[in-house]
């Protein structure tokens, strides 16, 4: 009899298929052919100023009417189409087409100036846009952000909606705002927010959470319908932070279509979430031609690998104090990304015995990660990816849900150093989805970054279960000695066991999207996989098979700890191995080592430049190092100012 793992996996191709084929019945019988659809931009704007009030110093947001109306002039002259709301639904239930190089044009909040500049501009070229209006700011509140702006009145908002010109959206009655987020009172997007009660020490439920985002959402329709007329048919999300739970709640609203703040292109399968463009400081317009053409695609990653137990310390002041300390490093660096601990490492063994977030299952060493990454993202303005084991959590969990080797002629819990939870085990899995779906649930942050220890041996799962599935679902033998008895057994073994994982990685990051939709993915790589590809065999990871999963592979260039004879040559080979694969230098980020551990020194700073330099000359895009010391200013910051910092970008 095969193992429920496989009979589950076998309901779940069943399902797959069978939705597959009744997704494509209904496409056909309706007419739509996505292999037809074309991508569309939009692009968000908000308050439009004076070209006197543009200059510096001023407000991010404001982009000046002479830069919105050359803007719109150069999309007109480079073959760009303005469309509206309608058309995109149109074009979703198969009754028109996109036309090539589409644009949405959308404005947030309800500035005065969507009247006197924008309209006129919008009846000179017949384009349509859409407008996303406050509840409680049109009642009288005023802008938290935005102190002394004029908003719009309910009759120019009329006179707006019935000029065929200019879709009326909702931005949420009372959610563009900050709520409380954590114990030490930080504030975040009201929308996505468990809120933190300081009396009662305690989080907003899941029913109380939705209960407040669908009575928010009814309560924005209603009051528009109630103002205008019309009941409102799109969502734009504050701050474009949104979740399943808000989706569902805006469908329920009857705003089907929303709006994020995540760059990107869009297809008629997410107008659900569809992503934008935001235009800030003002662009000039080859800037603005870079981020309509590029996306913001393009931009290079310069990443800070950081400990959490670095800055932890028993002391509430001195924790306090060492995040400070960090913070203003960070920022001074002039970087814009960081691979942030989410969990407790004490012993260093790199085995999570605790977290630094709420959840289900692990003691919380300290609520921290939070407000770690919420201080860095809005003080050092860097993304923060979390960084979490894959499989290794240490937990008073059986024997049978932990990854089995084959020692001493028997299958037996594994000895390595990683304390691995078993991707075949289906109680296993769920034990660490719950984790990362808390991640999610409780702190705000960009992305995940995938720890090293998603690895099996060639001697690694052999419990009945892993065994099963191998036979049942990838036709392998169910024994051991079959499966290790050749090379050619043993790679295609790996490659099955590389894919698992993937997979299962790839269920990771679907739970962590459930509350934090936008986030991009990394995962740690070995180098010796990618220099001797037939190492996966005792790895079970692959540099090209990552590539196909992850945003971006995060490579452990590290010569010292290789122990390479040569570090510059090692090194040199690594980056043209990386270049030999598709998008190989596009999507992979080398991780330097600033701490020789075998030599238990710091990595002296001119080596530590020379090796950048040398990743630079090679052609890679995106560069990190792993650890940092704020302490003893390792590496040191102005070498790293002038060696790894990037300039600003709109």
């Amino acid at each position: 009899m095969p193992s429920f793992i496989v009979m589950s996996h076998k309901l779940t191709v069943l399902n797959g298929l069978i939705t597959s084929i009744v997704l494509t019945l209904l496409m056909s019988l309706s007419g739509i052919t996505h292999a037809k659809d074309h991508s569309f931009l939009v692009l968000n704007y908000h308050d439009i100023v004076g070209a006197e009030g543009a200059k510096p110093p001023f407000n991010r947001m404001d982009v000046s009417v002479d830069h919105l109306e050359e803007q719109w002039q150069w999309l007109k002259k480079n073959g760009y189409t303005i469309i509206s709301v309608q058309n995109v639904f149109d074009a979703a239930a198969g009754r028109e087409t996109l036309p090539d190089k589409a644009v949405l044009l959308t404005f947030d909040d309800g500035y005065q100036s969507f009247y006197t500049r924008v309209f006129p501009l919008l009846k000179k070229y017949h384009y349509s846009a859409t407008l996303a209006l406050v509840g409680s700011w049109m009642d009288g509140k005023e802008p938290p952000d935005e102190p002394g702006k004029s908003l719009l009145t309910w009759a120019q908002v009329r006179e707006l909606a019935q000029s065929g010109l200019v879709e009326i959206a909702s931005h949420t009655y009372d959610l563009h705002s900050e709520k409380m987020a954590n114990p030490y009172g930080n504030s975040q997007a009201a929308a996505v927010t468990r809120l933190y009660d300081d009396p009662m020490l305690s989080y907003e439920s899941e029913e109380q959470y939705r209960e407040r985002i669908h009575t928010a959402l009814n309560k924005s329709a209603e009051f528009i319908l109630q103002h205008v007329g019309i009941r409102p048919r799109v969502m734009v999300w504050p701050y474009g932070e949104y979740n399943e739970i808000g989706l569902a709640a805006a469908k329920d609203a009857g705003m089907s279509m929303t709006m994020g703040l995540v760059d990107g292109a869009n297809t008629l399968a997410n107008i659900n979430a569809l992503h934008r463009l935001i235009l800030v400081d003002n662009p000039e317009i080859k800037q603005f031609i870079k981020i309509v053409t590029g996306l913001r695609g393009d931009r290079s990653l310069r990443v800070a690998h950081l400990d959490m137990d670095y800055l932890y310390d028993n002391d509430a002041k001195q924790t306090e104090h060492n995040i400070d300390l960090l913070i203003q490093r960070i920022k001074d660096m002039h970087i814009n990304t960081v691979f942030l601990q989410a969990y407790a490492d004490p012993d260093g063994d790199g085995n999570a015995d605790a977290l630094y977030f709420p959840n289900r299952h692990l003691p919380v060493k300290q609520d921290l990660f939070n407000r770690v990454a919420w201080q860095l993202k809005r003080r050092a303005n860097v993304r923060v990816y979390a960084w979490l084991p894959i499989m290794a959590y240490q937990a008073n969990l059986p024997d049978s849900w932990y990854v089995q080797e084959w020692r001493d002629g028997k299958a037996q819990k594994s000895s390595h150093i990683y304390t691995r939870l078993s991707p075949f085990n289906p109680e296993a899995r769920q034990f660490v989805a719950d984790i990362y779906e808390d991640l999610g649930q409780y702190c705000n942050f960009d992305g995940v970054l995938f720890h090293d220890d998603g690895i099996l041996s060639d001697f690694e799962d052999v419990s009945p279960q892993a065994l099963a599935y191998a036979h049942e679902v990838w036709g392998l033998p169910n024994q051991f000695e079959a499966l290790h008895a050749t090379s050619a057994m043993r790679m295609k073994w790996a490659q099955h066991k590389t894919e698992l994982i993937n997979q299962f990685t790839d269920e990771l990051a679907s739970r962590v999207r459930m509350n934090r939709p936008g986030i991009k993915t990394a995962r740690n790589i070995y180098a010796l996989p990618l220099l001797k590809p037939y190492s996966e065999e005792w790895y079970a990871q692959s540099f090209s098979s990552f590539l196909k999963h992850y945003d971006y592979v995060a490579i452990e260039a590290m010569p010292f700890m290789e122990e390479a004879k040569n570090p510059t040559q090692w090194l040199g080979q690594l980056t043209q191995a990386v270049a030999r694969h598709p998008n190989g230098l596009k999507k992979t980020v080398f991780e330097l080592q600033a701490v020789d551990w075998k030599a238990k020194k710091n990595v002296p700073m001119p080596v530590f430049i020379a090796q950048l330099g040398l990743l630079k000359k090679q052609g890679a895009l995106h560069i990190g190092y792993y650890p940092d010391n704020v302490y003893e200013d390792q590496p040191r910051l102005l070498d790293l100012q002038k060696h790894l910092s990037l300039p600003a970008l709109p």
